[in-house]
């Protein structure tokens, strides 16, 4: 799915996780999730949907999951090394990643382009300090290795990653339709509610309309990888499943992720 339309609504949303509430069921659902590199249908069904009001952006996640599982507790761990959902919004010269798995514990990455960070540019400030033991170089998802091997294999190169980016004014809640790390039952999945104020999105508006006007496309990753462990071993990659594919197993691919489209 290319594009995906995300409605207009007049009310704000309670962040809880509890995705029965009349404005998710009204609105328009994603079709299941596909293999982010082939396309072929997910092996669990996930899906997503995108309302917006005058104030915030909201993304609901369904994720079907007979064993759901995490352990990750602490804010910024590396969620990506179990099961987790994913949301990444586009900003031209910079995005945002974010990951939340079944304990409701984030992980925050903020990118910039390393050709667009220049001395005296709307990026050079104390907010996105390269000197900060925090602040790293970034090539993409996949192996490298021999010309590619310094700067990844996307043709604008690296990314500055700021690993101590928060969001300001984020929300996120999780709720689990069945019982978390216990794999003697089978679970029926979870879900997951995220709340952005779109006062906080102004470096990734890159001078478009805050919020949106009707119209206006924003590009997004929507996606959900999946930990699975088989005869004991775990399988890697971890299975990618996502609104749109890519082509290629690479989540940091802004070009290729889902249009939104916001309509009244």
């Amino acid at each position: 799915m290319e594009e995906y339309t995300a409605t207009k609504i007049n009310e704000s949303i309670p962040i809880d996780g509890d995705l029965t509430k009349a404005i998710w069921q009204q609105t328009v659902w994603s079709p299941r999730f596909v293999d982010m590199a082939s396309g072929a249908p997910g092996m669990y069904d996930t899906k997503a949907a995108i309302v917006w009001n005058d104030t915030h952006l909201y993304v609901a996640f369904q994720a079907e999951e007979p064993f759901v599982e995490a352990h990750l507790t602490e804010r910024d761990s590396i969620i990506f090394l179990e099961s987790d959902l994913e949301l990444f919004i586009d900003g031209g010269d910079c995005y945002y990643e974010l990951e939340v798995n079944a304990r409701n514990t984030v992980y925050e990455v903020f990118f910039i382009w390393k050709d667009a960070y220049q001395r005296g540019s709307r990026f050079d400030t104390p907010q996105f300090d390269v000197f900060s033991p925090q602040a790293l170089t970034f090539g993409g998802d996949l192996d490298r290795s021999g010309s590619s091997f310094w700067y990844g294999t996307h043709p604008r190169g690296l990314r500055w990653a700021f690993l101590n980016y928060d969001m300001p004014g984020l929300e996120t809640a999780v709720q689990i339709d069945g019982t978390l790390n216990d794999n003697s039952d089978i679970d029926k999945g979870w879900t997951l509610e995220i709340a952005i104020p779109w006062a906080s999105l102004t470096v990734l508006a890159n001078g478009r309309n805050l919020p949106p006007q009707p119209g206006d496309e924003w590009r997004m990753f929507l996606g959900r990888f999946q930990k699975m462990m088989v005869s004991g071993q775990e399988v890697q990659p971890h299975p990618a499943m996502v609104m749109t594919p890519h082509g290629v197993y690479d989540t940091h691919q802004p070009e290729k992720w889902s249009r939104v489209v916001f309509a009244e």
